[in-house]
């Protein structure tokens, strides 16, 4: 009797569930999505504004159709306050770049952002001084707040974030050169200092290369990066990158491309970038590596908040960045200013690793009547 009752109970239950239709899109909760960094080295700052879809069909063709990331309405203000007392406020204008990643799941090179426009601050830090107040750099020592109402005000985002500033490098500094090489095949290291990381959590240091490629008399410009590093810091602090001069001369044989139509090349200028990130950037970036347990679990961080019970995910903080660039040498009055040492110079143009490059060096150094380099440009 009890395997009747059983068996009776189990076909109630499974006509019950074959009657039963499953909703696999449910009850939706909006949810926004909002990334900016602000950077004084910028001149124009975007914030990229877009909701969490979901709808029947195929999640992976949903994605790629842009309307269902984007919200109706938008309106989105940036407002500076300084010691306290509101000083500029921008209104968010929308428009469309062509920078998106093609390689994901997502719609793309098209896509809708917001921005506002400034100036840009220099090395020093000293405000640009304009008619129009809208119009200067980010000041550095305010706070920024970020206002986003959604779809009509069915919903407001609000964030705020210092600047990212103080970050300093010695490598700025005129009389800084880079040595990769003593004696022919031995090679030394030149140190890329941040000499202060300012209130910053992380920095990432960052060499570009730039070398010219001539075909005949018609010249080229070419360029790779060089990464240094990316690394935790202390603000206030210091912190030392070190360029290897046999990963230097590694680097340019891997990345200068065989052509039998070049003629020469000659090396043009070393441009280094410094850029540091605020705590807010430092916390979101370590929240979203990798898991490294079994389990896959992680926690989420956002500084954003929302309204009327919604969600929001994303980051509003900001980054300074630094440049230099160290170019191979300036003209007739610091001519003798290289980006890279003599000893550098000649090994690149006749060393064991790039010397069949048909690299030449067009240093005046270099090219002194009379004491002309036989790696020196013809």
């Amino acid at each position: 009797m009890k395997k009747i009752i059983g068996s009776l109970i189990l076909l109630t239950v499974l006509i019950s569930s074959c009657n039963e239709k499953i909703n696999l899109v449910g009850d939706f909760q909006e949810t926004a999505v909002i990334y900016g960094l602000l950077d004084q080295a910028d001149t124009l700052h975007y914030i990229k504004i877009t909701r969490a879809f979901i709808g029947p069909g195929d999640a992976m063709q949903i994605a790629q159709i842009a309307d269902s990331s984007y919200f109706d309405q938008v309106d989105a203000t940036i407002t500076e306050e300084l010691n306290g007392s509101v000083t500029r406020t921008w209104q968010l204008k929308d428009t469309l770049i062509q920078d998106k990643n093609t390689n994901g799941v997502f719609y793309g090179p098209i896509q809708k952002v917001y921005y506002f426009k400034t100036l840009a601050t220099g090395q020093n830090e000293v405000q640009v001084i304009s008619p129009n107040p809208n119009e200067t750099s980010l000041h550095k020592d305010a706070i920024y707040k970020l206002k986003v109402i959604l779809n009509n005000g069915e919903f407001e985002v609000n964030g705020e974030t210092e600047l990212a500033s103080g970050l300093t490098t010695t490598a700025s500094s005129q009389n800084f050169t880079f040595k990769f090489s003593d004696n022919p095949g031995e090679y030394v290291s030149t140190s890329v200092a941040a000499s202060s990381t300012g209130n910053c959590f992380v920095v990432n240091t960052k060499l570009e290369i730039e070398y010219n490629e001539y075909i005949g008399n018609n010249k080229t410009l070419k360029s790779f990066d060089w990464n240094l590093g990316e690394v935790d810091v202390a603000p206030n602090s210091s912190r030392t990158y070190v360029a290897l001069g046999e990963t230097f001369y590694d680097l340019v044989k891997s990345k200068v491309v065989t052509d039998p139509q070049i003629t020469r090349r000659t090396f043009n200028g070393i441009r280094i970038t410094l850029v540091g990130g605020a705590e807010e950037l430092y916390n979101y970036m370590v929240v979203n590596k990798p898991s490294s347990t079994l389990a896959q679990t992680k926690p989420s961080y956002t500084n954003l908040s929302v309204s009327n019970g919604k969600r929001v995910i994303g980051i509003f903080s900001s980054r300074q960045t630094i440049t230099s660039f160290k170019p191979f040498f300036v003209g007739a009055g610091q001519a003798y200013l290289r980006a890279i040492d003599k000893k550098s110079t000649k090994e690149l143009c006749t060393g064991p690793i790039t010397g069949l490059l048909l690299f030449c060096s067009d240093h005046p150094g270099d090219n002194v009547l009379n004491l002309e380099e036989p790696y020196a440009c013809p």
